[in-house]
């Protein structure tokens, strides 16, 4: 048995190495397609690339650890029940279940290290990710020139080109506003053509231009009181332009501006976040009550569908409202006096709504950022259980299908995923916008793919031809056959009431 097991566990462990690094090379090529706009024309190093390509692919490893799982058992079981492995060994009289213990107990093992790897190293590689790309979106990007458009990230120029030589990197029909002495526009040059590099320390854009003219404005050296406006002219065949550069060097910022956002926080962090987060919700109504007491009643209905806590209607028993016959104060007043009344009341009215509507959505901010934190300490267990999961669909599906390789076994499983995820977006966004319970918006998908992994292991064990064509073409057949049955006794019954 111990042989059989080892068997198992090494057919198990190629196809799950195998399909984590092309599962995470496929989610990082997502990731590379929606970051590419913030990297391209920063003149980044390698290095910087690299690292923050590497703190990427940890942020990947949650998602991947379940593809992977899913992809590799269904691939281990399929190949096992396409070569005739599996008929082999249960005619041995092994059964399912004791064929997949080996790689439930390390199904378990791969789920704990991604509990573990969430809940304290993804916290670390998110604040590193976090720091290195926000400071790739703050660095200043190197010039890039378009034809027919002024750029102006060189301070102090306003550079246009009509043309650009991409094979010999010349630039042609060149206009350049040089704003340096402080003036708009005294200083203008056009030349026929140039180029545009940059010195190695990244300090100075060099600009060699050819068969150009300066257009230089000079101030006013007339004493008599009348405004003159010098101007010369400049001709070269060519010139040379330094241009100095500000923040186009990369500049690593603090990590201490992101390490306490909720995506860099474990459990027990997430908790205390949540619990300061909660107390300075509770007080915040607190206060709101206890200032603007114009309308009790909606007050108790704010309170009812925003706090749900006992402790905070208490309030309103404080100071009981003092009860006034509107009515009879309202007819003893004058006509015009009525009217001003009135008016007085619709702007106090318009006030209060805005005061509660301007309360409503500091309160709706408020609690979206506890539902973020609750969200990801969730996230920290339905990913590690989803490994769980997966590998109890994935294996018996396996025995199912009885189909190795990467043909079938990988439709199926993206199939699956896709609808995992979608599922658990769903329910993701749900929680975060309070339509659903956060416990049931986080769960959902793991509550509806529980069942199913039950079920197809029951159907596994079973030896249930699901996956086989002929299992559909009986059932078609019976359906048939009993239609056709029926038939003839509704037609006689029908004959018998004509009669």
């Amino acid at each position: 048995m111990k042989r059989l097991h080892l068997y198992v566990i090494k057919s198990f462990l190629g196809p799950f190495f195998m399909t984590f690094f092309i599962c995470l090379f496929v989610l990082l090529m997502q990731f590379m397609w929606k970051y590419i706009d913030d990297m391209v024309g920063k003149g980044l190093d390698w290095s910087v690339l690299s690292e923050l390509i590497f703190y990427a692919s940890f942020g990947l490893l949650p998602l991947a650890f379940p593809l992977s799982m899913l992809l590799a058992s269904i691939m281990t079981f399929g190949s096992l029940g396409e070569n005739y492995e599996l008929v082999a060994i249960k005619s041995a009289g092994v059964s399912i279940i004791r064929i997949m213990r080996p790689l439930m107990v390390l199904a378990v093992i791969i789920s704990l290290i991604a509990f573990y790897f969430a809940n304290n190293v993804l916290p670390h590689t998110n604040l590193k990710f976090m720091t290195i790309l926000y400071s790739v979106k703050q660095q200043k990007p190197e010039l890039i020139l378009k034809e027919g458009v002024f750029t102006n990230e060189i301070e102090n120029y306003s550079i246009r080109v009509g043309k650009k030589d991409n094979n010999t990197n010349m630039l042609y029909d060149i206009l350049v506003y040089d704003h340096s002495r402080g003036t708009v526009n005294d200083k203008v040059t056009v030349a026929d053509s140039g180029k545009l590099e940059m010195t190695e320390d990244r300090k100075y854009m060099v600009f060699t231009l050819y068969s150009g003219i300066n257009y230089v404005e000079e101030q006013s050296r007339n004493n008599s009181g009348k405004r003159t406006y010098p101007h010369r002219e400049d001709r070269f065949d060519k010139q040379i332009v330094n241009m100095k550069l500000k923040n186009f060097e990369f500049n690593r910022r603090d990590e201490s501006l992101f390490k306490n956002l909720y995506r860099m926080l474990n459990i027990d962090q997430l908790l205390a976040a949540e619990d300061s987060l909660h107390y300075d919700y509770k007080n915040r109504v607190r206060r709101f009550i206890r200032d603007n007491r114009f309308n009790s009643t909606l007050m108790v209905h704010l309170m009812n569908h925003t706090v749900q806590h006992d402790s905070l209607k208490r309030v309103l028993d404080d100071k009981p409202d003092t009860i006034f016959n509107t009515t009879l104060m309202f007819d003893e007043i004058d006509h015009w006096q009525k009217h001003e009344v009135l008016q007085n009341a619709i702007s106090n009215v318009r006030s209060n709504n805005q005061e509660v509507n301007n309360f409503q959505n500091n309160l709706y901010g408020a609690k979206k950022m506890i539902n973020k934190h609750e969200m990801e300490r969730h996230k920290k267990f339905t990913l590690s259980i989803a490994v769980l999961l997966f590998f109890f669909i994935g294996a018996p599906l396996g025995t199912i299908i009885r189909k190795g390789g990467l043909g079938m076994p990988v439709v199926v499983s993206i199939f699956l995923f896709i609808i995992y995820y979608v599922i658990s977006l769903t329910g993701e966004k749900s929680a975060r916008e309070d339509v659903w319970d956060m416990f049931v918006g986080m769960w959902i998908s793991s509550m509806i793919f529980f069942p199913v992994g039950v079920w197809l292991t029951y159907k596994a064990v079973t030896d249930s031809g699901i996956m086989k064509t002929e299992t559909y073409i009986d059932f078609v057949k019976k359906l048939k056959l009993t239609l056709t049955r029926k038939k003839p006794a509704v037609l006689n019954e029908n004959s018998s009431d004509n009669q």
